[in-house]
């Protein structure tokens, strides 16, 4: 279960083209979608290793999230807080890898890809 070209190519297009967020108060037009992008990706993290992936590219892949977007503090502990949202959702129901965990597996990556996708095409540069 280790691939996760397609995701990650679609969220360094997001990080790409759409920016970060601009640094006044107002909240990005895009800040709905991106929480829930955090949240995927935390729940990716936990998922992928339990049911066989080993590393940290999840993990790097929010890292990297963070680094584009630059947020400020508030904002910052708002999408680290989606993203152990995720994972705390999935490791407190699953100690093994089930066919329901794969399952999620296959509708988060669809999901982030989706959102990804649509992110890119409306918010884009």
């Amino acid at each position: 279960m280790r691939s996760i070209p397609v995701l990650a190519t679609l969220a360094v297009a997001f990080l790409l083209l759409v920016g970060p967020a601009p640094a006044r108060a107002a909240e990005a037009a895009y800040e709905p979608q991106l929480m829930r992008l955090a949240e995927i990706l935390g729940s990716l993290h936990f998922l992928r290793n339990l049911c066989g992936e080993e590393g940290d590219d999840w993990r790097l892949q929010m890292e990297g999230l963070l680094q584009s977007e630059n947020p400020e503090p508030m904002r910052r502990a708002r999408m680290v807080a989606r993203f152990n949202h995720g994972y705390a959702s999935f490791e407190a129901n699953y100690t093994v890898c089930t066919a329901a965990a794969a399952e999620a597996v296959r509708r988060y990556m669809r999901e982030g890809e989706e959102l990804t996708r649509d992110v890119v095409g409306r918010f884009g540069n």
